[in-house]
């Protein structure tokens, strides 16, 4: 008796974190006010998402919100997040709506932005996958090489995914499948800024179908 109650006293152990995500906004000058307000208000739409919710207390993920536009232009906005409870979510959701825009009036620089979330998985070393999941409605204007940060994150074991917001053609799509995403990545299109809602939600499923099953 004494030693289940012994038992009964000792912490359960914590769970193993399945997948740390960091989602990275652009938010250069090609983005106006009501483009930035659907990123924003599509990640929090889609993080009050009964399945996604569900994935990430399974996985007991972490979270994290990036905003990028050009060189020395990137900013984290909501810390990492570790997702243990349905609250969790919820009060991440809350802070995605209401987050402000770092930049503007700014480049668009994707190498930088993803060099700067390489930097930035120290905090989340523990968790079995790591993944920058990086929207844009442009192709590069200033330097940096974005071949050379993609190389970097598949050494690091990093996996890059997108979402490409188009605005006339495939060409932002192409961009980010032949230039930004790792060779285990993926990209998902967004026609225009109104079906970025759509394509957070998708991708984020996506990302964590392993946990769902």
């Amino acid at each position: 008796m004494l030693c289940r109650l012994i038992l009964c006293l000792m912490p359960l152990p914590a769970l193993a974190c399945d997948t740390a995500l960091m989602l990275t906004i652009d938010v250069s000058n090609s983005v106006d006010v009501a483009e930035y307000h659907l990123q924003t208000d599509g990640l929090a739409d889609a993080l009050a998402d009964p399945d996604i919710i569900d994935a990430l207390v399974q996985g007991q993920s972490a979270i994290t919100v990036v905003q990028w536009s050009g060189i020395d232009r990137q900013a984290t906005v909501i810390p990492w997040t570790r997702i243990r409870t349905a609250r969790d979510v919820a009060n991440l959701s809350v802070a995605a709506r209401l987050q402000d825009r770092a930049f503007v009036l700014s480049d668009t620089a994707p190498a930088q932005a993803v060099l700067f979330s390489l930097r930035n998985f120290s905090a989340v070393a523990d968790c079995k996958r790591r993944v920058i999941d990086i929207s844009g409605d442009g192709t590069p204007n200033t330097d940096g090489d974005i071949a050379a940060a993609r190389r970097q994150a598949e050494r690091d074991g990093i996996t890059i995914n997108a979402i490409a917001i188009e605005s006339m053609g495939l060409t932002i799509t192409n961009f980010y499948r032949n230039q930004v995403i790792t060779r285990d990545g993926f990209v998902i299109t967004a026609r225009r800024h109104s079906d970025y809602p759509r394509a957070i939600r998708a991708k984020i499923l996506r990302e964590l179908a392993r946990v769902i099953g």
